[in-house]
C-alpha cells in the first residue's frame, strides 16, 4: 500500500458535510474513501496531486491551516459560526491538497521547513505517515498540547481518549503533540441475506459465531469461507480487504532497533492470501478499483459476504455504492472482527512557532481542543458522531461521547454499531506503526499478491522484500 487512500481515508467531505464551505474560493478534493488511512492502496486509481486554498474569518490576525482534504478547514468554520467573536478576530487560510504521488506530504515538508508567514499554524497527518510529524523527522516543530491548553492529561482522560490515538500522537520526549478526532476501530461488514442463507440467520451472535469473532485467529474465517464458496458466494472481495486487518493487528512495527522486523501477523498474510486465491474465496479484485465497489453494490458475477472497515468504510465507501434496496441498502451488518484491527485516522498538529504568538495561540487552543478534546454536546465530537455535522453519524476518539450517541444506520437496517466499534477500538495498538510504513507496507502487499497469485515463490517474494529494505537504509539479517 503506496498510500491507503489519498483518495480516501481523506473524507472529502466539505459539500456534504459542511454546508458553509461554498463561501471561500471552490475546492477541489478526491473522492471520499476511507482515513485513512487516507492514502491510496497498492493498485488504487489516483488522480492528477490538486491544490486550492480556502478562507474563513474576517479579523486581521492571520492562521495558516495545511490539510489533505476539506474536513478539518470544514470544521474550524463551523467553529467561527459557533463562535462569532473569533471569526471576527481571526482569519484562517487553509491551504487543501490532496496527497497522490505524496503531494500533500511534500507540501507540508516544505512550508515547515521554510518557515515565516507562509509556514502552517495548525496541520493535519494522516494515520499512514503520522509518525514522521510526531516522533520523526518533523517532530520539533510540533507543539506539545499543554503549551496551549491547560490539563491536557486530565482532559484526555475525562473524555476517554482512545488509547492508540495518544500513542501516535505523543512525540519521543512523551509530550502529547497530536490527537485524532475519529475512532477508526475496524469491525466485519457482513450482507444479511447472504448470512441468512449460508448460516441460517443474519443475528450478529450468528455471524460471530461463524467467523471465530474474537480469536484472533483466521481458523473460523476460512470455514466460512469454504461454506461461503459452496453457496456461490466470495467472503472478501480481495486480498487487499484482509491485508488492513494483517497490517494493524500486528503487535511489532517494520523496523525494530533498526533492523527489518516481520511481525508473525504480517508473515501469516503471505499465508492467508495465497489461501484465498487457491481455494477461490476472494473475487481477486484490488481496492479502490471499479470492480471492488462492483461487489459492494451486487454487479459482479459473484456476490461478497463481507468486508473489513471501521465506520469510514461504511458511510464514505460502501454508502457511495450501495444507494437503494437493490443494491444493497438496509441488507448490510456489523458484528465485532475475527482478529482485531484499526484503520485511519486524522491527526491535527500545532506549529511550535505559531504557539509563541499570544494571539495565535488562544485561538489555536480554542480550536484544538474543540475539536479533538470536547467530550460536550456541545463539541465536534458529539456532532460528528450523531451526524449533525457530517454527512453521515460516525465513530469518535472519545468513548464518552460514543456513549452519549446514537449510531443507528438505515444502510444497516437500523443498527447501531456504536458499541461493536468500540469494542473493535479496544483492540487497537499503535505498536505496529513505523515510519517506514509508507515504504514497506506497499512493497510488502505487492510481493504478497504475486505470490498469492503464483507470479514468484515465497523465497523470491521475500527476497525481493528485503531488497527494498535494504535501499531504504534497513539494516536485513
Amino acid at each position: 500500500m503506496k498510500k491507503i487512500i489519498a483518495s480516501v481515508l481523506c473524507f472529502t467531505m466539505c459539500a456534504a458535510m459542511f454546508a458553509g464551505c461554498s463561501s471561500s474560493d471552490s475546492t477541489t478534493t478526491t473522492a471520499a474513501g476511507g482515513q485513512t488511512d487516507a492514502t491510496t492502496t497498492e493498485g488504487a486509481a489516483t488522480s492528477e496531486p490538486t491544490t486550492s486554498e480556502v478562507s474563513m474569518g474576517e479579523g486581521d490576525i492571520k492562521i495558516n491551516v495545511y490539510a489533505m482534504s476539506d474536513e478539518v478547514p470544514g470544521m474550524i468554520e463551523e467553529f467561527f459560526k459557533r463562535n462569532p467573536d473569533y471569526a471576527a478576530k481571526y482569519t484562517v487560510n487553509a491551504t487543501v491538497s490532496n496527497n497522490d504521488n505524496q503531494a500533500y506530504e511534500t507540501k507540508l515538508n516544505a512550508a515547515l521547513t521554510a518557515g515565516g508567514d507562509l509556514a502552517p499554524d495548525l496541520y493535519v497527518a494522516e494515520a499512514d505517515y503520522i509518525l514522521p510529524y510526531t516522533q520523526g523527522e518533523f517532530a520539533d516543530f510540533a507543539a506539545p498540547y499543554s503549551s496551549f491548553i491547560d490539563d491536557v492529561d486530565g482532559k484526555v482522560k475525562a473524555a476517554d481518549i482512545a488509547g492508540y490515538t495518544v500513542e501516535l500522537g505523543t512525540n519521543k520526549s512523551g509530550d502529547l503533540v497530536a490527537l485524532c478526532y475519529q475512532c477508526t476501530g475496524g469491525a466485519f461488514i457482513y450482507r444479511r441475506s447472504i448470512a441468512k442463507e449460508v448460516f441460517g440467520s443474519d443475528d450478529q451472535a450468528t455471524v460471530e459465531a461463524a467467523i471465530g469473532a474474537g480469536t484472533q485467529s483466521w481458523d473460523k474465517f476460512f470455514e466460512a469461507a469454504e461454506a461461503l464458496k459452496a453457496k456461490g458466494y466470495a467472503i472478501v472481495s480481495g486480498l487487499g480487504d484482509v491485508w488492513n486487518v494483517c497490517e494493524k493487528a500486528a503487535s511489532t512495527p517494520w523496523v525494530v532497533d533498526g533492523k527489518l522486523n516481520i511481525d508473525p501477523m504480517r508473515m501469516e498474510y503471505l499465508d492467508i492470501a495465497k489461501k484465498l486465491i487457491d481455494g477461490d474465496y476472494c473475487n481477486k479484485t484490488d481496492a479502490w478499483q471499479e470492480a471492488w465497489y462492483a461487489d459492494m453494490k451486487d454487479q459482479s458475477d459473484r456476490k461478497v459476504f463481507g468486508w473489513y472497515g471501521p465506520a469510514w468504510l461504511i458511510n464514505y465507501v460502501i454508502a457511495k455504492q450501495v444507494v437503494d434496496e437493490a443494491t444493497g441498502f438496509g441488507d448490510y451488518a456489523v458484528c465485532v472482527p475475527n482478529v482485531g484491527f484499526w484503520w485511519g485516522g486524522s491527526w491535527l498538529l500545532a506549529n511550535k512557532a505559531a504557539i509563541e504568538d499570544a494571539d495565535k495561540k488562544e485561538v489555536i487552543g480554542k480550536i484544538v481542543e474543540w475539536i479533538t478534546l470536547d467530550a460536550t454536546e456541545n463539541g465536534l465530537l458529539y456532532a460528528w458522531a450523531n451526524g449533525t455535522i457530517a454527512a453521515a453519524k460516525d465513530t469518535v476518539s472519545s468513548g464518552v461521547v460514543m456513549k452519549m450517541s446514537d449510531g443507528s444506520m438505515d444502510i444497516l437496517g437500523g443498527q447501531n454499531p456504536f458499541e461493536i466499534f468500540v469494542t473493535a477500538t479496544s483492540y487497537a495498538s499503535a505498536k505496529c506503526k513505523c515510519e517506514y510504513d509508507s515504504t514497506l507496507n506497499g512493497t510488502w502487499q505487492e510481493q504478497v499478491k504475486q505470490y498469492a497469485m503464483g507470479e514468484k515463490d515465497k523465497d523470491a517474494a521475500l527476497n525481493e522484500f528485503k531488497d527494498v529494505a535494504a535501499n531504504a537504509g534497513i539494516t536485513v539479517e
